[in-house]
């Protein structure tokens, strides 16, 4: 498994990392403790999770993939071993994150709180990468403005980032955090904290976990030159697209077991000109003779601004499937078709 540095760190992480966020409600215990041995026995040495998680985000469930990470660190007694990332929520109306429904923030008493439980949960007394999990701006999400851009809403409300990273400072200095990461994050978010921290405001941040795949490519579009330049690498998250690039969805289908069969939550990946272009993903991985899973993670490990592509699966077939795309190489010739496809159809799942 090839090992990159993560940002301008210390640390070399696995080209792929193990994405647990089913764990606690498509996954069990077991089946969670299984991903994590098979995975790092192939050579994944960076698991991400999030207080956020399990998804769909839900009150009796947040948390549970962090205890089941914890629990199998304390079982196998493997801290060492792991590059452990998590996340702390960024402003949400959802209330179960804070005491007493408080509104969580990413100020002071909010990284504090939330830090407090993942440790507890993860049953460590330290994260490697701590990671915002959205802004606290008021911005589409996940896929939220599309292709669009309609202003920069309500801005009073919005917490300085120099709270943030002051914040973020005290625990690095604690030894409690490592290093720090965003996620979902825009260029203009992501320069700011560059600049802020270079500045004297807290540490620099090493990643940026957003969503990339061959269907939403619009990291490219003035963060790939940024991540590179900074050397803030992108950990690519949803590098399936929820399962879409597979195949399994097309014409409607809505397998058994499958996560939009059960939470009808793929909205992302149903927009105009979406089918069509996943279509043409199928028909050049057959004609290539490749799982079109492999074909589309390998695209994904082999941009030259990822750091590590975060897969993540309900099964150890799905997980087996994965880990051998590291087998696919993305050619010269293989990158102009892929290209061909998205001029045709482009981004149509932002």
């Amino acid at each position: 498994m090839e090992r990159r540095r993560l940002g301008r760190t210390d640390l070399m992480v696995s080209a792929i990392c193990l994405g647990t966020m089913t764990f606690g409600q498509q996954n069990t215990e077991a089946e969670g403790h299984a991903q994590l041995d098979y995975a790092l026995d192939r050579g994944i040495n960076f698991i991400d999770t999030a207080e956020l998680y399990s998804i769909p985000p839900r009150a009796e469930t947040q948390g549970s993939t962090e205890r089941i990470v914890g629990s199998w660190l304390a079982a196998r007694g493997n801290r060492d071993k792991v590059i452990l990332a998590t996340k702390v929520v960024g402003r949400t109306q959802m209330g179960w994150f804070r005491p007493d429904g408080a509104e969580a923030r990413l100020d002071r008493a909010n990284i504090r709180y939330a830090i407090e439980g993942s440790l507890k949960r993860l049953r460590t007394d330290y994260i490697d990468l701590y990671q915002l999990h959205w802004p606290d701006r008021d911005i589409g999400l996940f896929g939220g403005n599309g292709n669009t851009f309609h202003g920069l809403g309500d801005t009073s409300k919005d917490v300085p980032i120099e709270e943030t990273l002051a914040a973020l400072d005290e625990l690095v200095q604690e030894g409690k955090i490592r290093h720090v990461g965003l996620s979902n994050e825009t260029a203009w978010g992501t320069a700011r904290f560059v600049h802020l921290a270079e500045t004297g405001h807290g540490p620099r941040v090493a990643s940026i976990q957003n969503a990339y795949n061959l269907l939403n490519r619009t990291f490219e579009i003035g963060l790939a030159e940024l991540a590179m330049r900074e050397q803030v690498g992108l950990l690519a998250y949803s590098p399936l697209a929820q399962g879409y690039l597979t195949g399994k969805y097309q014409r409607g289908a809505r397998p058994a077991g499958a996560r939009t069969t059960l939470f009808d939550r793929g909205q992302r990946y149903q927009k105009v000109n979406a089918e069509e272009a996943i279509d043409a993903y199928l028909e050049l991985a057959a004609d290539m003779g490749v799982d079109p899973a492999q074909l589309a993670l390998a695209f994904v490990t082999q941009r030259p601004f990822v750091t590590s592509n975060i897969i993540g699966a309900t099964s150890m077939d799905q997980l087996r499937t994965d880990l051998g795309s590291l087998d696919v190489v993305i050619t010269p010739d293989l990158l102009a078709r892929i290209d061909a496809i998205h001029a045709r159809y482009c981004n149509p799942s932002p």
